[in-house]
């Protein structure tokens, strides 16, 4: 199994783009999250080869970092949100102004800078159709710069995995 000691080249050392290196063990730790985000401290350090206390300290400093989060995901279905769509968003100038709006909204879950057919694509989460509608034609059409939108509303959710991370 893994030591507690982990060498690292510098005090937080960072890849190419600037986000922080994981080393193996980190990696197991949030494997074991993933599989159950609630899995005690204790039995992932079985699982691992290290402490309680060290696997803690660890995902402590994984959460400060924004390497990962700890949240309950939620089928909007069951929770009230009857309308999902990915909305591609085509943008004149500047896209920064655009995608820090789109983020402050509280129906949109997720957005992304691509290359390609559109500048940004969005998640959207709404009660239903009028919400839905609402949403794209009142709040994001309006938005300064947005030049156009293309929906994809959702029928249905084939598969949705967050196990991505440490493969």
């Amino acid at each position: 199994m893994h030591s507690g000691h982990v060498a690292t080249r510098s005090p937080d050392p960072k890849n190419v783009h600037g986000t922080p290196l994981i080393d193996a063990v980190s990696l197991a730790i949030i494997e074991q999250l993933q599989e159950d985000g609630r899995r005690p401290y204790a039995a992932i350090g079985k699982a691992v080869g290290l402490s309680e206390a060290a696997v803690r300290q660890r995902v402590q400093k994984l959460l400060d970092q924004g390497v990962m989060q700890i949240v309950a995901v939620t089928d909007p279905l069951t929770v009230g949100f009857r309308r999902q769509a990915m909305v591609g968003i085509n943008v004149e100038g500047d896209l920064d102004p655009v995608a820090d709006a789109l983020t402050a909204m509280d129906e949109v879950e997720y957005v992304v800078v691509t290359a390609g057919s559109f500048d940004l694509l969005i998640e959207i989460v709404c009660e239903d159709d009028d919400h839905l509608l609402e949403t794209i034609n009142k709040r994001i059409r309006t938005l300064p710069g947005v030049r156009s939108t293309e929906s994809f509303v959702y029928l249905k959710l084939r598969k949705q995995t967050y196990t991505w991370g440490t493969r």
